[in-house]
């Protein structure tokens, strides 16, 4: 993935050495994670929140949805409104608003209101995710933006590698609310990080050079937006109903170890795939869409053996861990110097598809049972593949 950025806006605030500031970038790792782990964390939790709020698992399971969802509305207009503002303004207002959210969501007993309020924590997440990238990049020394972008994306599989388990392991011991408690108190350590170590940079005004329509149309783009969709609702069909598939197999007492599993194997591909990606993206990308299939048929097929449902979840762990890096890697070699613009587009697909996969995933689980899930997921793999493998030319060239 050569000029992985090579947008004037990377290089407007450089570092002053050669050395990446990583204190500053962990804080942007660290609001990424709790923008996913907030987002996801009731996919380990259904069962147990579900009799608390008096609804169905798959009822429990729009609470992920809804969230992606309000991420996904959210994300442009927010990122508008507030381009002026000064970065670390933004950011603490959004993890403030999380971990307000988190909080109140914990002690809520009522569905309607648990909606309510998970809709505005995803709101807040629609303010972090587009503002990631960008601010890691502005923070970088020249020549080094690609790299600090892979550090501050980071906390996003790994929030789901790492937190969600831990997130898991807390409701067994204090019930799901606790899962929530902890979080707030993770998010609200997270901005005493960010207030001690990101340096505040000034906002900019919103680039007016291209639209939304304008960036769409550039040669690769809708392709590898496609190819994200597809991928991220496969992965939430099965990710957001875990527990459900565990249990249909008896395995609903190892969930903890299953997405432990997930998670360890999740942190293995950033580091590997993070040594390589400057130079095999096609390779790689190719390689996370064909293993995560491979692992959606041996569940489908034979998920009643629990040796090799592990190792299904491990396969599948480790294509996934470093897909969202490969994805907006790809989209800002396509779209070079509209990327600031494409980021955004490609933060509301990410979103709207955690939204798709979540709500889809219920209406699966309701109308064919919990066992279509895993060969719907398959078949989206099978379309995200085919586009990957057939985008040579502007999409997944080979020397990129």
């Amino acid at each position: 993935m050569t000029d992985i950025l090579t947008t004037p806006p990377a290089a407007a605030v450089a570092a002053p050495s050669n050395r990446l500031p990583i204190k500053a970038l962990l804080g942007l790792f660290l609001a990424g994670f709790i923008s996913i782990l907030t987002e996801c964390l009731p996919a380990g939790l259904l069962p147990e929140m579900s009799r608390t709020l008096g609804t169905s698992v798959s009822l429990t399971g729009q609470t992920v949805t809804l969230y992606a969802l309000a991420t996904a509305l959210g994300a442009i207009p927010l990122a508008r409104a507030t381009a002026t503002w000064q970065r670390k303004h933004v950011l603490q207002l959004a993890l403030a608003v999380v971990a307000v959210m988190n909080v109140l969501t914990a002690l809520s007993s009522d569905y309607t209101l648990t909606m309510v309020l998970r809709f505005v924590a995803g709101l807040g997440t629609g303010l972090i995710w587009p503002l990631l990238g960008g601010y890691a990049a502005r923070l970088a020394p020249e020549g080094r933006q690609g790299r600090a972008i892979a550090i501050a994306l980071a906390g996003t599989p790994i929030g789901l590698a790492l937190g969600i388990p831990l997130g898991t392991l807390l409701s067994s011991v204090g019930g799901w609310e606790l899962a929530f408690y902890a979080a707030a108190a993770v998010t609200a350590l997270s901005m005493a990080w960010v207030l001690v170590a990101v340096p505040n940079l000034p906002g900019r005004p919103v680039e007016s050079r291209f639209t939304i329509s304008q960036v769409l149309v550039i040669p690769g783009l809708r392709p590898i937006l496609f190819a994200l969709t597809t991928y991220m609702v496969a992965h939430n069909l099965l990710y957001t109903y875990i527990t459900d598939l565990l249990a249909q197999v008896g395995m609903g007492s190892q969930t903890g170890w299953v997405l432990f599993t997930f998670g360890v194997t999740s942190v293995l591909s950033v580091l590997v795939v993070g040594a390589h990606i400057d130079r095999h993206l096609r390779r790689l990308t190719v390689s996370s869409t064909v293993v995560f299939g491979a692992a959606a048929l041996v569940l489908g097929a034979v998920s009643g053996v629990p040796a090799l449902v592990y190792v299904a979840v491990a396969a599948w762990g480790f294509a996934f861990g470093s897909s969202p890096s490969l994805f907006i890697g790809a989209v800002i070699n396509a779209t070079r110097e509209a990327a600031d613009v494409a980021q955004s587009i490609t933060i509301t697909v990410f979103s709207g598809s955690i939204a798709v996969g979540s709500f889809l995933g219920g209406l699966l689980i309701a109308g064919l049972g919990t066992a279509s899930l895993t060969w719907a997921a398959l078949a989206l793999l099978i379309a995200s593949a085919a586009t990957v493998i057939g985008g040579r030319k502007h999409t997944f060239p080979p020397n990129g």
